[in-house]
């Protein structure tokens, strides 16, 4: 049993149960990532990974041994942190190597394998300079750097992007799918940014109130979420979700019948992409337009239609007017249904 094992973990404070009996297992150089909204105890969960939180109960096997009582530092495991946390007094090599220096492990071993790590990040010409002389980038980059030199089985990130602006995540982003590759590292990652799961994950573990609501590719969870939260949560614009009831194999809602769907269906979900626009005369839903975002490639309609607002996107190079009416089709093949409960039919 390589890779790292979760076998109904809980966690609690108290009387306050925050993980409910997780079951996980990632592979051996696999990036998984943590998604879900705040609170649902994904930080909680790479923490009682990491040893910095106790296991209430429940069993945390690292390469097939049992590590659940054992401390962070027998983990074998690197944690990059939201906050940098880097020494200002020191330079960069020796921020990177503080922690081989504190373990006694002689000044020319530090030496290579701080030059290697910095080779790998594209720090070598920034050893000698101080934080206060980098970008947030860069010192991002050095607080990875200095995990990479204890050669760990595998990074913990909690989420390590979010104090960057717009650009220097979407640089960061890059780095860390080159740094993977290159690694061939075991990386488990937090954050509540969605571009970003979809980005960099082999998998992603969704998670709502303590619990796995669905994990899968970034591709899997798009085209099949398996119920209502994760066919909202993934997606960016979020999916349409139109209530309404099956009468003898219809869907019907807002008075009409919008299309044939399975038995038992409650909900049904379209992405904006999987809508086209045609004539009103010629569409069993239709709508006048609300609200236009034009974003150069794609606009964005939000159409006030019987059903309540749906989201629709369209050619960036078409132009629309607010107030104008637009019928709505649905592809039925790119369609999601769930029932009374929220799962997926």
């Amino acid at each position: 049993m390589s890779g790292l094992v979760l076998k109904s973990v809980e966690k609690w404070y108290g009387e306050t149960q925050v993980i409910k009996g997780i079951d996980l297992e990632i592979a051996d150089g696999e990036l998984i990532i943590f998604v879900g909204p705040s609170g649902c105890g994904k930080s909680t969960l790479l923490r009682m990974i990491a040893g910095l939180e106790e296991t209430s109960r429940g069993e945390v096997f690292i390469n097939g041994v049992d590590m659940t009582s054992q401390p962070p530092a027998k983990r074998g495991l690197a944690m990059v942190f939201q906050s940098y946390a880097l020494y200002p007094h020191m330079s960069v090599g020796e921020n990177m190597g503080f922690s081989l220096k504190s373990a006694g492990v002689p000044k020319a071993e530090i030496a290579t394998k701080v030059n290697a790590a910095a080779d790998v990040l594209k720090l070598t010409h920034l050893l000698d300079r101080r934080p206060k002389d980098l970008s947030g980038g860069q010192r991002q980059r050095v607080a990875i750097g200095r995990s990479i030199v204890r050669e760990p089985t595998a990074f913990l990130f909690d989420e390590p992007l979010s104090n960057l602006d717009a650009a220097l995540r979407v640089e960061m982003r890059h780095e860390i799918a080159k740094l993977h590759s290159r690694l061939d590292k075991t990386m488990i990652y937090v954050t509540h940014d969605q571009v970003e799961a979809m980005t960099l994950a082999d998998r992603i573990v969704v998670l709502q109130g303590g619990v796995i609501e669905q994990v899968g590719s970034p591709r899997e969870l798009y085209e099949r979420p398996q119920n209502l939260f994760v066919a909202q949560f993934i997606g960016s614009p979020k999916m349409n979700i139109i209530g309404g009831d099956e009468v003898d194999g219809h869907f019907l809602a807002g008075g009409a019948a919008l299309l044939g769907v399975p038995k038992g269906v409650c909900h049904l979900g379209v992405r904006p992409e999987s809508i086209e626009l045609v004539e009103p005369s010629d569409a069993s839903l239709s709508g006048t337009i609300d609200v236009i975002e034009y974003l150069g490639s794609d606009n964005f309609l939000f159409v006030d239609t019987p059903v309540g607002l749906i989201n629709v996107r369209c050619d960036g190079k078409r132009q629309f007017k607010v107030g104008q009416s637009v019928g709505l089709s649905f592809l039925y093949e790119q369609c999601h249904f769930f029932d009374n409960s929220g799962q997926r039919v």
